[in-house]
C-alpha cells in the first residue's frame, strides 16, 4: 500500500524544482566527471572516480525517493475539517503526566515551509493520532521500544 503524503504548495514547488534539477543538469554534471576521471588512468586507485560514482549513487537514490514522494503527494489545501487527524491536519496533544501541549503537522518531513513541527503519518506519533480525533487518548511504541500515551487535545485543517 502506497501513503499517500500532504505538501504545500511550496514545498511541492521546491521538491519538484530539486527533482527537476537532479534528473537533469545534475546528471550531465556527474557524467562528466566521471568520464574525466575514467580517463585519469587505473581505476582500482583512483579516487576521484570513486567518489564520483559514491556521489552518483546517492543522488540517484534521492532521485527515487523524490519521484515516489511527487508520485505519491497530495498538494495544496489541507483537508476539509472532519475532526480527524491525518495528513494536512495540524495535531494538538498532551503527553500523558504533562501540562502542557504540542502542535504539530502532519505530513512530509520534506516540508519545510511550515513553521511548526512536521510528523510523517509513518512516524510512531502521527500513526497513533492519524484516524483519531480531539478527546480521544492513544498509546504508541516510542523508537526505544517504550509505550507512551497521549492526550488528542484539537485537530484542525492546516492554515498556513
Amino acid at each position: 500500500m502506497t501513503q499517500q503524503t500532504w505538501l504545500t504548495q511550496e514545498a511541492y514547488d521546491r521538491l519538484r524544482s530539486e527533482l527537476d534539477y537532479l534528473t537533469g543538469p545534475w546528471r550531465t554534471e556527474i557524467a562528466t566527471k566521471i568520464e574525466a576521471a575514467r580517463e585519469e588512468g587505473d581505476l582500482k586507485e583512483n579516487g576521484g572516480y570513486h567518489a564520483a560514482k559514491e556521489e552518483q549513487g546517492k543522488q540517484e537514490a534521492r532521485i527515487r525517493q523524490l519521484t515516489d514522494l511527487l508520485r505519491d503527494a497530495q498538494v495544496g489545501e489541507a483537508p476539509a475539517a472532519t475532526g480527524e487527524a491525518g495528513p494536512g491536519t495540524v495535531v494538538e496533544v498532551r503527553f500523558s503526566g504533562e501540562r502542557e501541549t504540542e502542535k504539530f503537522l502532519i505530513g512530509s518531513r520534506e516540508d519545510h515551509s511550515t513553521p511548526i513541527e512536521v510528523f510523517s503519518p509513518a512516524s510512531p506519533l502521527g500513526g497513533a493520532v492519524s484516524g483519531h480525533k480531539a478527546g480521544e487518548t492513544v498509546s504508541y511504541t516510542l523508537p526505544n521500544g517504550r509505550s507512551a500515551k497521549v492526550e488528542i487535545v484539537s485537530v484542525s485543517p492546516y492554515s498556513g
